[in-house]
Formats: C-alpha cells, structure tokens, sequence
C-alpha cells in the first residue's frame, strides 16, 4: 500500500522560513508527477509547484510562490522537500504532498503551516 508522509509544518512569523518533507512508501510504479499543493482557511486547494518526479526537472511553481519555494529530492530516496523562504500571512495553509504514478494518485494527510505575527 502506497503511503505518503509531510512533515516539518509549524508556526512561522512573517519573513521566516520552513522547510516541509514527504516521505513516501509501497510506490513501485514510475513516477510521472510531484507536487506540493496547499488550502488556505475557506479556500480551494492550489497548486504550489509540480514536477516530473520532484527533482527539480521541468519544475513548475505557482506565480506566487515563485523565486521564495524550491523543490529538492528524487524518486530514487522517495524523499522530496519544500524550502519555503520569505513566508507571508498568506502561504498559511494545510499543504499536501502528492503523487502520480502509471497505476494511480496519491495524496498526503497534510501539514499546516501558519504564517503570522
């Protein structure tokens, strides 16, 4: 069974920085999409970046996290992280690591992050 872990959420004051993690397991098909997604309070969940396999290869973030997050990791340690520099009040929200593979999709259970002074 395929299972997907975040971690490394917190409370941060505006300017500081975190750094999630997702560790995955049971994944034996390749992998043909990382991305981290967020959901603010009252809002849909969005995309914050995506990649083929959280390498850092044909990345693409999302215009308002562009130049402060960067992906790290590979498939090969089913270990990828999201550095998040410069946080503002509005990154607070539950982000979610999530996965595709040839055989299916898969979602993390999510970890808040809060951005306030």
């Amino acid at each position: 069974q395929v299972h997907l872990m975040e971690s490394g959420g917190g409370m941060v004051q505006p300017g500081g920085s975190l750094r999630l993690s997702c560790v995955a397991s049971g994944i034996v098909f390749k992998i043909t999409e990382m991305g981290w997604y967020r959901q603010a309070p009252g809002n849909q969940r969005e995309l914050v970046v995506r990649s083929s396999d959280g390498s850092g290869s044909g990345t693409v973030y999302s215009d308002s996290v562009r130049g402060r997050f960067a992906v790290s990791g590979d498939s090969a340690d089913m270990t990828w992280y999201l550095q998040m520099n410069s946080l503002r009040p509005d990154d607070t929200a539950v982000y979610y690591c999530h996965i595709k593979t040839l055989r299916g999709a898969w979602w993390g259970q999510g970890t808040e992050v809060t951005v306030s002074s």
